[in-house]
């Protein structure tokens, strides 16, 4: 039942991306890569008085990771900074088996904890994450 539950979550997530496409105009641009099986992000983020106002994404991969950076578009938008880097701690620390993937903590991105068993997935789940941490780097208070 989980499996099931786990699979359907990441073909919707797969199928009808949220948050894909641009920002018109975006503050900060970062990319990200798997070069290992070949999955690419780029994540678009527009910040206002430390909230993060918009953020899009675009890329190609696998199901994993095109999935894992739609719930990122979601889990992050109108959160400031300060919490965006707070909850993608938690989230990698959840991924490596440090924090248990708890649904009403994490949401649908708790059914993506499994792949911390398969290590080369678990570079597909976190990649979104690591280009978001990257991201938040350059943020510095931005306003328009």
């Amino acid at each position: 039942m989980l499996d099931r539950f786990y699979q359907e979550v990441i073909l919707d997530h797969y199928r009808n991306p949220r948050g894909r496409g641009h920002l018109e105009p975006p503050k900060i641009v970062q990319e990200g890569m798997n070069p290992l099986c070949g999955d690419e992000i780029t994540l678009e983020l527009r910040v206002r008085d430390g909230v993060i106002e918009d953020i899009a994404f675009d890329g190609h991969g696998c199901a994993i990771s095109q999935a894992s950076a739609s719930m990122l578009v979601e889990a992050v938008k109108g959160k400031s900074v300060a919490e965006a880097e707070e909850f993608l701690q938690q989230v990698l620390a959840m991924f490596r088996g440090d924090v248990e993937p708890d649904e009403s903590r994490f949401g649908e991105l708790a059914y993506l904890a499994g792949v911390r068993f398969i290590p080369q997935r678990t570079k597909c789940a976190t990649l979104a994450w690591h280009t978001l941490e990257e991201a938040l780097q350059h943020t510095n208070g931005q306003t328009p």
